[in-house]
C-alpha cells in the first residue's frame, strides 16, 4: 500500500519521500520485514526512536517519528513525522487492513470488573439470536463461537496492528457483531482511536491500575473515553462513576441498569440457590430471568448484556429465552473444580479489591460452612491495593491463605508482607509457593466449606522475574483433589 493511502485521516509532515509499496505496519524492530513501515513509539521504559537503525537494517522502507525527534536517520528510506505516533498508528493500522471495523457493529465493554463475563454474555446472547459474532478479550479471541488460533494478540485489548488484523479476519469469516473488552490502558494509549462503537457498556469503577493512571480521576476519564466514541451507552446506575460516562456520551441515547438505584432495567426479587433468579423491571412490567451463573455481580453483568441486546434491536422475548436456556460461564470465573471427594473448590480471576469482595460475597451466598480464601497480588503493579485486599479477605472469610501471584521482579515475600498489613484477627497462614498453598487450602476443607483460589483464573502461567512458567490453578487443584 502507498504511504499516502496509509496516512489517510492523519495530519503529518513528509520529511523524506517514499514512493514504493508498504508491505507491513510494525512498532517492534525485532519483527520488521522488508518493505515495512516502522512506527516509533515512546513508552514508560523505552523509546522506539532508538531502534530506527535496527529497523532499517531489518528492511524497513519508511519510519514514522514524532515531530520533536532530532536524531539521525539512515538514508534511502521514507520519513514521516506526526505529533503522536501512538494515535497515528491506530488510523494507519485501520487503513492498512481496509478499515474492516467500519463494516461490522462494534460493542465495547469497559470497567474495573465484569468486562470478560459481560462480553461473553453479550456475544452468546447475540449468537443465540442468529447473529454472527466475534469476541475479543482477556480469555481469547473467537469468531462464530469458535476460538481463533491467533498468536499475535498481546493483551486484553490488542495493539492496533494486531487488532485491525483480527477485525479483517473476522470480516472474512462473516462476522457481523464484534464484542470486545476495552481496557483503560487501551483507551489511554490511543489503541481505540478512529473506532466508532455502536454500543459502549460501563460495568463499574473501583481501585485498580493506579500504578499506570496515577489517580482515580485519571482512571475514570480514561474509561469514559469509550463513550465519547459510542453511539449508544449502557451504564450501571448503581456506580457513582456512571454520570461521568454519560457526560462523555453527550447527547447520544443511553440505557441504565442496576439493583439499588432507579434504572431503565432493574433487578428485583432476587433469589440465590442452584441458579440466580430475578425479576427484570421494565416499563411494561416484570420479566423473570434465570441465570446459571452465581452471584449478585453476575446479575449486573446480565443486566448490561440485556441492555446491549435491546439497544441492538433484539426482542426482549428472545433475550429472555437465551438467558433461561443457560449462558455458559467464562473459564476461570467462579469455575468449580470437579472432584470425587465432594469438596467445593472454586477458581476465579478476581485480582482487585472490588473483584475479591464480589467473589467472596457470591460464594458466601451459597455456602453453609467456612469460606477459605487463597490469593496473592501481582508484582510491579499497584502496591496500594495490597493491604486493602488483605483487609477484605480477612473481613469476609473465615480463613485466609496468602501466597504468590505473579511476583515478576519483586520479592514475593515482601508482596505478601504488604498484603498481611490489612489482615487483622481472621486466622491466616502463608505459603509463598502457590502449589503448596493450594495443597494446604484443600486439606483444610470440610464438606460444607468452600475454597476460593483467586487472582489468576484462566491464566496458565506464573511470571517469576521476567520469565513465564507454566502454572494453572485449575489444573493444580484438580491434581490435588483427585489424587488417590
Amino acid at each position: 500500500m502507498k504511504l499516502d493511502l496509509l496516512l489517510k485521516n492523519i495530519s503529518y509532515n513528509v520529511l523524506r519521500e517514499f514512493s514504493g509499496e508498504i508491505t507491513a505496519v510494525v512498532h517492534d524492530s525485532r519483527i520488521v520485514t522488508a518493505g515495512a513501515l516502522f512506527i516509533c513509539l515512546r513508552g514508560l521504559d523505552f523509546d522506539g526512536h532508538k531502534f530506527i537503525t535496527q529497523a532499517v537494517n531489518a528492511g524497513a522502507a519508511a519510519v514514522l517519528i514524532e515531530d520533536d525527534f532530532t536524531g539521525e536517520i539512515p538514508p534511502y528510506i521514507g520519513v514521516i513525522s506526526v505529533k503522536n505516533t501512538r494515535r497515528a498508528m491506530a488510523f494507519i493500522a485501520a487503513n492498512f487492513h481496509g478499515n474492516p471495523a467500519e463494516k461490522m457493529r462494534l460493542i465495547g465493554v469497559t470497567g474495573t470488573n465484569g468486562k470478560t463475563t459481560t462480553t461473553y454474555f453479550i456475544e452468546e446472547l447475540l449468537r443465540n439470536c442468529g447473529r454472527k459474532t466475534g469476541l475479543i478479550g482477556t480469555v481469547g479471541i473467537s469468531a462464530c463461537g469458535k476460538l481463533l488460533d491467533i498468536e499475535f494478540a498481546t493483551s486484553t485489548t490488542p495493539d492496533p496492528p494486531e487488532l485491525h488484523k483480527i477485525f479483517a479476519q473476522m470480516l472474512e469469516l462473516g462476522v457481523q457483531d464484534v464484542v470486545m473488552e476495552v481496557s483503560s490502558h487501551a483507551l489511554a494509549l490511543f489503541k481505540m482511536e478512529g473506532l466508532v462503537f455502536d454500543v459502549g457498556v460501563f460495568t463499574n469503577l473501583t481501585q485498580d491500575h493506579l500504578d499506570f493512571h496515577g489517580t482515580m480521576e485519571n482512571y475514570r476519564e480514561a474509561k469514559a473515553q469509550l463513550f465519547a466514541q459510542s453511539r449508544f451507552g449502557v451504564v450501571n446506575s448503581d456506580d457513582e462513576s456512571s454520570q461521568t460516562m454519560l457526560n462523555f456520551l453527550g447527547e447520544n441515547p443511553f440505557c441504565t441498569y442496576g439493583i439499588e438505584n432507579s434504572a431503565d432495567l432493574k433487578a428485583l426479587h432476587i433469589e440465590y440457590c442452584e441458579n440466580t433468579i430475578f425479576d427484570l423491571e421494565i416499563k411494561n412490567g416484570l420479566r423473570r430471568f434465570v441465570l446459571a451463573n452465581k452471584g449478585r455481580f453476575n446479575i449486573y453483568n446480565s443486566l448490561a448484556a440485556i441492555g446491549t441486546a435491546k439497544a441492538l434491536g433484539i426482542l426482549l422475548d428472545d433475550i429472555q429465552k437465551a438467558f433461561n436456556l443457560g449462558l455458559t460461564g467464562v473459564p476461570g470465573r467462579i469455575q468449580s473444580v470437579p472432584n470425587r471427594r465432594g469438596l467445593n473448590v472454586l477458581v476465579d480471576y478476581a485480582h482487585s479489591p472490588d473483584g475479591l469482595e464480589n467473589i467472596i460475597k457470591a460464594v458466601r451466598e451459597c455456602t453453609k460452612g467456612r469460606i477459605i480464601t487463597l490469593f496473592g497480588c501481582g508484582g510491579d503493579r499497584d502496591k496500594t491495593k495490597r493491604p486493602i485486599m488483605g483487609k477484605i479477605a480477612a473481613e469476609l472469610s473465615d480463613h485466609v491463605i496468602l501466597t504468590s501471584d505473579n511476583p515478576r521482579t519483586e520479592n514475593p515475600l515482601e508482596i505478601i508482607a504488604q498484603i498481611k498489613e490489612g489482615v487483622a484477627d481472621t486466622p491466616y497462614e502463608i505459603h509463598e509457593n502457590r502449589r503448596d498453598a493450594i495443597f494446604a487450602g484443600i486439606n483444610l476443607l470440610n464438606p460444607e466449606d468452600a475454597l476460593i483460589i483467586a487472582g489468576k483464573g484462566h491464566e496458565d502461567y506464573q511470571i517469576i522475574g521476567t520469565k513465564k512458567h507454566h502454572f494453572d490453578d485449575f489444573e493444580v487443584a484438580s491434581e490435588v483433589l483427585n489424587e488417590a
